[in-house]
């Protein structure tokens, strides 16, 4: 056990002490966004809106998402990740604490529509910081810990937020929400203020090329979006599947979900070290990814037994701690050669437009078309996503200097 704690431990070395500190505000901040998973409930229990209604905020919880990433991405370009990033968390700790106030669907809509404007700027500042304070080669590994923090905050998140909602009702949450943004806010001035941190990727380029010209660039970032889609089905049609068909209960779906982050957190950062020492291009190994998740919606149709579920979260799992981080990885590869705001602005969008599309579109087509039929559909998106992958896999093969 002392060996493999060892083992554990060295997969983290050599990454510069910022990117741990963006890990810990990263963490703050994600685990600070407990307002996130209880807000349907809150909207319907608290407010007494109806479904419809509540289908209209997330609209607009999306569009925010879509705008603020592109928004931060242009502003990163100009100004500088450091400012954008104070000013995203600072700001939006203040809106969360005053959504509270908000209590028709009017102000609701656009109480949140501009709160995600200005929340999700942060996440391309986050990744151009990320390539400047992380070695060439250990960016991939800099990814995970941030992907690694992400999850430890989602995951204690809701937890903390159902006992701050128990103890102090949805109010308590918003105040919570607010004091965590503001406290990440702090820590990020503290320790990443550009007079103390030391840059180890430093990327100028005098003729920024476009991304929205970068041919192998808009490949993969449809490639995104179909992985998006079909990934964030886990999320939304798929616990409803465990309880209608497999009659699962909530403590079993939550052990069942929970898994899920328990697997990254003890087997990602170990995992993505041994892939990196392997000869696989990150496309490929992108494709890897996609493949397993496919996979892991299509076993689902070939038997009745419970346990397969257990298997299909697995593959699942296995194929997003391939799949992100790689992605990830080659978005800021690509990202050198222009505007890197824009690029990453661009790959934060391509996700927030699977959120958008993929949470709706997978409750339609099973209440359209029933589980069986969505899980095909969802293992035809896959072979999609895996073809365009393969094609971008070609692309770079014949031409690895193209832009």
């Amino acid at each position: 056990m002392k060996k493999l704690l060892k083992n554990y431990i060295s997969t983290f070395d050599g990454l510069s002490k910022e990117v741990w500190w963006l890990s810990l505000i990263t963490l703050i901040n994600r685990a600070g966004t407990m307002v996130i998973p209880f807000l349907s409930l809150y909207l319907t229990e608290d407010l007494g809106f109806t479904l419809s209604n509540v289908g209209t905020i997330m609209t607009a919880f999306g569009l925010g998402s879509v705008l603020g990433s592109w928004l931060g991405g242009k502003l990163t370009d100009k100004i500088g990740y450091y400012k954008i990033m104070v000013f995203s968390l600072f700001v939006s700790g203040f809106m969360f604490i005053a959504l509270q106030f908000l209590k028709d669907i009017f102000s609701l809509s656009l109480g949140i529509f501009i709160l995600m404007i200005v929340a999700d700027m942060f996440r391309p500042a986050m990744f151009v910081a990320l390539s400047a304070y992380s070695k060439p080669e250990n960016k991939i590994r800099s990814v995970t810990l941030i992907r690694l923090a992400i999850n430890l905050g989602f995951s204690a998140g809701p937890a903390v937020g159902g006992l701050i909602i128990v103890g102090l009702g949805y109010g308590g949450l918003f105040w919570v929400d607010g004091i965590t943004c503001i406290a990440a806010t702090l820590l990020l001035i503290k320790v990443l203020n550009p007079k103390k941190t030391r840059i180890q990727d430093n990327i100028i380029v005098d003729n920024p090329y476009s991304a929205y010209k970068d041919k192998p660039f808009i490949i993969f970032l449809f490639a995104l979006f179909l992985f998006g889609f079909i990934f964030l089905q886990y999320f939304s049609t798929m616990p409803l599947y465990y309880r209608e068909i497999h009659v699962l209960s909530e403590l079993q779906i939550g052990l069942l979900l929970g898994a899920n982050g328990f697997f990254i957190f003890l087997l990602e950062m170990p995992l993505i070290k041994y892939l990196e020492s392997t000869r696989f291009t990150k496309t490929t190994l992108i494709l890897f990814g996609a493949y397993l998740t496919a996979i892991s919606f299509l076993i689902l149709n070939f038997t009745s037994w419970t346990g397969i579920l257990i298997f299909g979260m697995f593959l699942m799992t296995v194929g997003e701690m391939i799949a992100f981080p790689f992605a990830n990885a080659f978005a800021l590869q690509q990202a050198k050669k222009g505007n890197q705001g824009e690029y990453m602005a661009l790959y934060s969008i391509a996700f927030s437009f699977a959120h958008i599309f993929g949470h709706k579109s997978g409750m339609e087509l099973v209440e359209g078309y029933g589980y069986e039929n969505t899980w095909y559909i969802m293992t035809s998106l896959g072979v999609l996503c895996m073809l365009l992958l393969f094609i971008l896999k070609q692309y770079m093969k014949a031409k690895p200097n193209v832009a």
